[in-house]
């Protein structure tokens, strides 16, 4: 009798996807909101990783008092320090307005 055993097959788990709740300045904010700064420069004390969703919360620089405005971004891209002349330790985040498509699915039609 001949036996058959299935293909050992590694599972597939889905990234871990954090929200950071971040402070930004007023300038910043209103660019990040119209789009015209898709990206934020951060020490990266948090580990960022694309995928992972961002709160930015405005802050007033002169009373470090939030002024109750809210974005959510999600990380599109990280290019972390010591490369093309970001200081180590710190990172520059791509910011995307949607958050990214589950893993296997490639088109937003069949989702």
């Amino acid at each position: 009798m001949t036996t058959y055993a299935a293909p050992a097959t590694q599972a597939t788990l889905a990234p871990i996807r954090r929200t950071h709740e971040l402070p930004i300045w007023p300038d910043s904010f209103a660019a990040v909101a119209n789009g015209s700064k898709p990206f934020d420069v951060r020490l990266n004390d948090q580990n960022f990783q694309v995928g992972d969703a961002l709160l930015l919360r405005e802050l007033n620089p002169s009373t470090h008092e939030y002024t109750g405005q809210t974005l959510l971004r999600w990380v599109s891209h990280v290019l972390p320090g010591n490369t093309f002349g970001v200081e180590a330790g710190w990172c520059v985040l791509g910011l995307g307005t949607s958050a990214p498509l589950p893993p296997g699915i490639m088109d937003t039609k069949l989702w």
